[in-house]
């Protein structure tokens, strides 16, 4: 069988490429691949190393502290170096869950912590102009840095604090990569150039807005989470172009020191100036040199009401802005026909993560009073079995210590726990676990307080009104869901809560009733870790925000913008009949009040007729 031409099509169609087309497809990918390979080195993480303290090493030993304080070296000479300054203050350095001494570190003068300021006032200078890439990589650099060194900053952190190795990894070390992870993702586009809307008066120009540094930011940090209450905010004051001073707690001295030599490492092996970070070590009493300084362009604070309001105040001498994170008595509430054996453990981690020092940490838990006691009863057994403990090993030890509850850092508000403990039971609390302090079988010294459960607790004693920070569980019945909002609202404090139930809609409800700055539904505390949340309180919890766009743009100056839209076309003139000298007061009066008319008033004839009033005014009606 024979075919003829005409069956086969001999065209182009399914042949050669074009060879130009071709030669522009990979040019094109070429000059990608090279700008994704510029991009990728200006980006990646530089190396820097420091070698981890001694003191957590299993082979390290040092004095007990017989009674252990900042101020023990007061009491003991041998703490002090061999030749102590003169007239000058000390803090001593100790795990709070051992006793070990750990260092004396020489305290900071007024005349010192102003040196500071002005070392990084003028190193910020430079970095100011630094781009959003630079700072990225230096974020970058920390990330990688602290993913890899995890377990060293979980166990400085162990040995300054008492904690236990787990509440490191979920308090310091997981926040703190989020919040570095949210920086190098989204921190730019927080600070770029913002453009907004503009109006009929004004439609020939162009709005934005210009996030530019401040300068010097000051932080005032508590001693919870050494390692993230430093490093967050010197990473947003860095990606905002800022210059850090931190004041951490006295209380945490040691892990602190060693924490921000990282980021000086880091900035030095990135290029930029160490002097941009700066630490003090003082006690609160010096600590006006910091807050009372001109150069303090923001004070971020974090710690108790008490020392909130002295800061504020303080900072009123120079009209500092200041964001304030207070304290807080987070409620969770349980909505009634909730599954308590699926939240349990939530709320186990809620009240004893940290031995309870949390800022958002669950210090109420609501519970309808159809499940009172099988909650009670819940929490009760699983408590009990809670092991307080240290998570690092001695010599001596054999094995590697297993702890649920770590130490508290001072064993100073143990009296004043057991104090509201009593009171509380007087008023008909019931004391099911727990309650005192408790006494570590070789560290005598130890700063432990047992995990306590108080059920049936009145909401307006003592021990539910007062923020505890401490690993206990208070259990407060209600009635209605009426009931339970107002019992939540129902303190000076208005930081985070939790709402737990079946219904995710009438969790939400709830949640919008709440006078606090954040809720987790089903959850606790996860608000923080979703760092493009703000993150703060309202009433007595403080004021302003960190985290998320709103608390990296409170490190800026906002600068508004305006500019010609059609600069060739159109630009700002004064009218004949307004300019100066005036010619007429009747009839400039006539020609602006026509304008507003026309611009603003309701109905379109008015507006009609106020142009004819304005354009006769003008002279040209």
């Amino acid at each position: 069988m024979s075919y003829s031409d005409v069956d086969y099509d001999y065209g182009d169609e399914g042949g050669a490429i074009d060879p130009v087309k071709l030669l522009t497809i990979c040019f094109a990918l070429g000059i990608w691949l090279v700008w994704r390979r510029y991009h990728s080195i200006l980006n990646r993480a530089i190396f820097f190393r420091l070698p981890p303290p001694p003191q957590i090493k299993d082979t390290w030993t040092a004095q007990k502290l017989p009674q252990p304080s900042i101020e023990a070296h007061l009491n003991f000479d041998d703490l002090l170096p061999h030749v102590p300054r003169s007239g000058r203050r000390y803090i001593t350095a100790y795990d709070p869950a051992t006793a070990y001494h750990l260092d004396t570190i020489l305290a900071d003068s007024p005349t010192e912590i102003t040196k500071k300021i002005g070392d990084a006032y003028e190193a910020q200078k430079q970095w100011a102009n630094t781009s959003f890439d630079d700072r990225r990589r230096v974020m970058r650099s920390l990330k990688k840095w602290l993913v890899d060194n995890q377990e060293v900053c979980a166990k400085v952190a162990c040995r300054d604090t008492g904690k236990t190795l787990l509440d490191a990894a979920l308090g310091e070390i997981i926040t703190t990569c989020s919040k570095l992870d949210w920086l190098i993702n989204h921190g730019e586009r927080a600070l770029s150039p913002e453009s907004r809307s503009s109006n009929l008066v004004m439609f020939y120009k162009k709005p934005y807005v210009q996030y530019e540094p401040l300068g010097v930011i000051a932080a005032i940090t508590s001693w919870n989470y050494p390692l993230h209450n430093s490093w967050s905010p010197i990473i947003a004051a860095l990606f905002a172009g800022n210059s850090v001073v931190l004041k951490c707690s006295e209380h945490v001295i040691w892990s602190t020191s060693w924490f921000v030599q990282a980021i000086k490492e880091c900035l030095k092996a990135c290029g930029h100036d160490e002097q941009l970070v700066q630490l003090v070590c003082c006690y609160p009493e010096e600590a006006e040199a910091l807050t009372k300084n001109p150069f303090i362009r923001h004070i971020i604070f974090i710690g108790s009401e008490r020392v909130g309001r002295i800061v504020a105040q303080a900072a009123t001498e120079y009209l500092t802005p200041v964001t304030l994170e207070l304290g807080g008595k987070d409620p969770a509430i349980i909505l009634p026909s909730t599954d308590l054996e699926k939240w349990i453990s939530l709320l186990m981690r809620g009240v004893y993560q940290n031995a309870g020092q949390n800022c958002i940490g669950i210090e109420r838990i609501l519970v309808h009073e159809s499940q009172y006691d099988d909650l009670f009863r819940m929490l009760s057994e699983r408590a009990d079995k809670l092991r307080p403990g240290h998570s690092l090993k001695s010599p001596g030890d054999g094995v590697a210590p297993v702890a649920d509850v770590g130490a508290m850092i001072s064993g100073d508000r143990f009296p004043a726990l057991q104090h509201a403990i009593q009171e509380a039971q007087e008023q008909g609390a019931i004391l099911s676990v727990g309650g005192e302090p408790w006494h570590h079988p070789y560290l005598e010294q130890g700063m432990y307080f047992k995990p306590t459960v108080l059920g049936n607790v009145n909401p307006d004693s003592e021990i539910a009104q007062h923020e505890l920070f401490a690993p206990i569980a208070c259990i407060i019945k209600y009635e209605t869901i009426d009931q339970a909002i107002e019992i939540a609202n129902g303190t000076r404090y208005g930081l985070g809560a939790s709402v737990f139930g079946p219904v995710r809609d009438d969790c939400i409800k709830v949640a919008k009733r709440l006078q606090c700055g954040m809720v987790a539904v089903n959850d606790f505390g996860v608000f923080y870790l979703s760092q493009d949340l703000p993150f703060g309180g309202t009433k007595y919890s403080g004021y302003g925000r960190f985290g998320g766009p709103e608390g990296l743009r409170a490190l800026t100056n906002p600068k508004a913008i305006l500019v010609d839209r059609f600069g060739w076309a159109i630009q700002t003139t004064i009218p004949a009949v307004l300019d100066y000298p005036v010619r007429s007061v009747t009839q400039s009066w006539d020609f602006i009040s026509g304008m507003i008319g026309f611009l603003y008033a309701d109905a379109w004839r008015t507006r009609i007729d106020a142009l004819t009033k304005m354009l006769r005014a003008s002279g040209r009606g």
